[in-house]
């Protein structure tokens, strides 16, 4: 995005999902960016339901990378996760970020963030960046072992608005893999990586600068990227 140019920001009650939303734009060719109170679809990756109470921050932002190859494409996920731990920090909360698209506080998600990109050869054509952060929102009995919110880690009720506010200041800057891996977390640990329906052991050891996973299985090291794997930490 040029230096003059500044997306058109939506605001609603209620969306089944604010990337569905986005997506439906892409013809207009125009950045946006929209944000819900709520949604009744919300997806996470690989196509799993994401918890959208009030309460909570969602937004998608719909933009057009210039010149961005289809190899680099890890800098959109590595830009939002960024972004978002920007966020936190200036609300006094002490983020990091779960490989390769989860923003965790005291070892529970509080942010969960989708990508999804249209290509063209080899560039990306489109992106929509889709957040969804744990603000005041209630979160139901089952998560509360693994997730959190702004409220829970720090007493406060916070203003989405204001969040939001700060959240889309920080999407409009660009950031380095170096700002990523400062931000990254849990290497060095045990973890599982889940292949398909295969749960394997693994020693997490690094992110590359092209954003792929290194990590020891059976004595030997193996690189593995956000499309084939996820991990349970």
């Amino acid at each position: 995005m040029n230096a003059i140019e500044r997306p058109t920001i939506e605001y609603f009650d209620e969306l089944d999902s604010t990337n569905e939303y986005v997506k439906l734009k892409r013809g207009e060719k125009r950045e946006l960016i929209a944000v819900a109170k709520r949604q009744t679809g919300g997806r996470g990756t690989k196509g799993r339901s994401f918890v959208s109470e009030e309460g909570g921050l969602y937004l998608s932002k719909l933009c057009f990378p210039q010149g961005l190859l289809a190899k680099d494409a890890f800098s959109i996920m590595a830009g939002a996760a960024v972004a978002v731990c920007k966020t936190l920090c200036r609300f006094g909360l002490k983020p990091v970020i779960k490989w390769a698209n989860d923003v965790y506080v005291n070892d529970r998600k509080i942010c969960g963030i989708l990508i999804e990109n249209v290509f063209s050869g080899n560039f990306v054509r489109s992106s929509v960046v889709g957040i969804g952060l744990n603000v005041c929102n209630t979160l139901p009995k089952e998560l509360l072992p693994i997730a959190t919110t702004m409220r829970l880690e720090t007493g406060e009720i916070f203003s989405v608005e204001e969040v939001c506010a700060v959240l889309i200041e920080e999407l409009s800057k660009e950031f380095s893999m170096e700002d990523y891996l400062g931000y990254l977390g849990y290497m060095g640990r045990e973890a599982q990586v889940i292949i398909g329906s295969e749960s394997i052991p693994a020693t997490l050891v690094c992110v590359d600068n092209a954003g792929g996973l290194v990590v020891e299985i059976d004595g030997k090291r193996r690189r593995l990227t956000a499309a084939e794997v996820s991990l349970r930490l």
